[in-house]
Formats: structure tokens, C-alpha cells, sequence
């Protein structure tokens, strides 16, 4: 019986894979032989692991968007711990954001072609694992305008999605167009979108 670790390690491996294999060539174009031996193991392994390459990409996306949401939960739990306003948790979890899709360049590409398409058998889990993540953010702003940080005028789930919108798309431009650009260039430009400083004068 393999080992519930050596599985965990395995499973990382096919994810990795998968991820590159998909955003340079598409879902329908990859197969599962190619899958096994950028991974390096053999075929079965990928059917012993996941019932078909949909199982894999709807796991895969489910993995990546779980990493996402445990690093901006964290950026947040660290910014209240040490004190930090709800703005400074909002901004700590822009920073993590894109510390995630420096990380994860090819996963963060696949995750937002895929959120758009309508006819994929993964569709209700990618609902899910976005409202995941973007609850993350909406908790935040819910504490911030209870606590007198935010105004009660705001919509909290399109004011949530739109902070996530911003850090994937700003950070794909970054990627693609102005890699040159650090990371700190990158969340200086967000944070001061977040706390409303690109008006002039005061």
C-alpha cells in the first residue's frame, strides 16, 4: 500500500505536469502518456491517482486555488496578530497574491483562461474554489466596515472580486508584458489603488 506521503509527493508531481503541459499546448491537446513522462512515472500511476485527465485538471485546479486562499488567510491572520488594521491585512494579502502567481505562473494563466469558459465538466468546482478564495477577502472587508475602516456604502462581493480581479490580472500584465518590473514595484502600484492614493492633491 503506497504510503498516504509518497501518494501526496506523486500527485504533486502529475499537478506540475499537468500545469506546464496545459498552458503551453491547452487541455484538449495534452494527454495522459505526455502527463506521465513530463511527471516521470508511468501511466498507470496517472489512473491509479485520478479516474481520468478531467479528475486531474478539476484536482489540479482545486489544489492551486486551495494554496491561493491558505496564503491570503494566512496574510491575514499575521497582519491581526500583529496588530495591524484591516487595510494592512487587505494589503498583506495582495503581497501574498502575487508572491502565489510569481510562484505559480503557468497554474495562475490556466485558473483565470479557465474561469471564463462555459462548457467545462469542472465548472461548478471552479465556482466553488473561487468563492473560496474570494470569501477570504469579502471577511476582511466585512470586519473593515464593521469596524469603522471602510465605508458601509461599499458591496462587499463585487468590491472582494474586484481586488481579486486586480492582483491576477495586474500580475499576468506583469508577467507577460513588464517582467522587468519586481514584486515590489508591482504591490506598491495595488496598495495604492486599495488605499485610494492615485487622486491628486490630498
Amino acid at each position: 500500500m503506497e504510503s498516504s506521503t509518497r501518494r501526496q509527493a506523486t500527485r504533486q508531481k502529475l499537478y506540475e505536469a499537468a500545469v506546464t503541459l496545459i498552458a503551453e499546448q491547452g487541455f484538449s491537446a495534452t494527454t495522459v502518456d505526455e502527463i506521465a513522462e513530463r511527471a516521470g512515472v508511468a501511466k498507470g500511476t496517472v489512473y491509479y491517482n485520478f479516474a481520468s485527465k478531467s479528475v486531474l485538471f478539476e484536482e489540479l485546479l482545486r489544489h492551486g486555488v486551495g494554496l491561493l486562499t491558505a496564503s491570503l488567510r494566512e496574510a491575514s491572520e499575521k497582519t491581526a496578530a500583529s496588530g495591524g488594521s484591516k487595510i494592512d491585512a487587505l494589503d498583506a494579502m495582495i503581497r501574498a497574491g502575487l508572491v502565489f502567481i510569481d510562484r505559480y505562473p503557468a497554474f495562475t494563466q490556466l485558473y483565470v483562461a479557465e474561469l471564463w469558459r462555459t462548457n467545462r465538466a469542472w465548472q461548478s468546482t471552479l465556482a466553488v474554489v473561487r468563492q473560496e478564495a474570494v470569501a477570504v477577502v469579502e471577511d476582511v472587508l466585512r470586519d473593515a466596515v464593521e469596524g469603522g475602516e471602510l465605508s458601509e456604502e461599499i458591496d462587499i462581493p463585487l468590491t472582494a472580486a474586484a481586488l481579486v480581479g486586480m492582483v491576477l490580472v495586474a500580475a499576468l500584465d506583469w508577467q507577460a508584458f513588464q517582467p522587468e518590473r519586481s514584486l515590489d514595484d508591482v504591490h506598491a502600484a495595488l496598495s495604492r489603488l486599495l488605499q485610494g492614493r492615485v487622486t491628486g492633491g490630498r
